[in-house]
């Protein structure tokens, strides 16, 4: 988010006590499983094809712009999908970088 400059994408806080899934017709344990991205048409792009769909944000010319055009690569697609699938599996046991025992999260950051 903090290189999207032309603010052309608006991230949701998924976590949040105040976020309905029902209008998007997905659930929450599905939004909780993997990335999701939904266009100004509606369409809904999930795992690997969200990257893609988050990154055309981005001028041709920059990285992300870049990384959109590889991750359709048949090889490469493929290659993130096996390695996004594996990430899905484990990150609900990998440690989290805060804490949010008491119904509300901030983040510190380093100076």
């Amino acid at each position: 988010m903090k290189k999207d400059h032309d603010e052309k994408l608006v991230a949701v806080n998924i976590s949040s006590p105040d976020f309905d899934p029902a209008p998007y017709r997905i659930s929450l344990a599905d939004f909780m499983h993997q990335l999701h991205a939904i266009d100004q048409d509606g369409l809904v792009f999930k795992g690997v094809d969200s990257f893609w769909a988050i990154w055309q944000a981005f001028p041709s010319s920059t990285i992300y712009g870049f990384m959109g055009r590889i991750i359709q690569l048949p090889l490469v697609n493929r290659l993130a999908r096996i390695g996004y699938w594996l990430f899905a599996r484990v990150r609900p046991y990998l440690p989290k970088r805060h804490q949010c025992d008491s119904g509300t999260c901030s983040i510190h950051h380093k100076k």
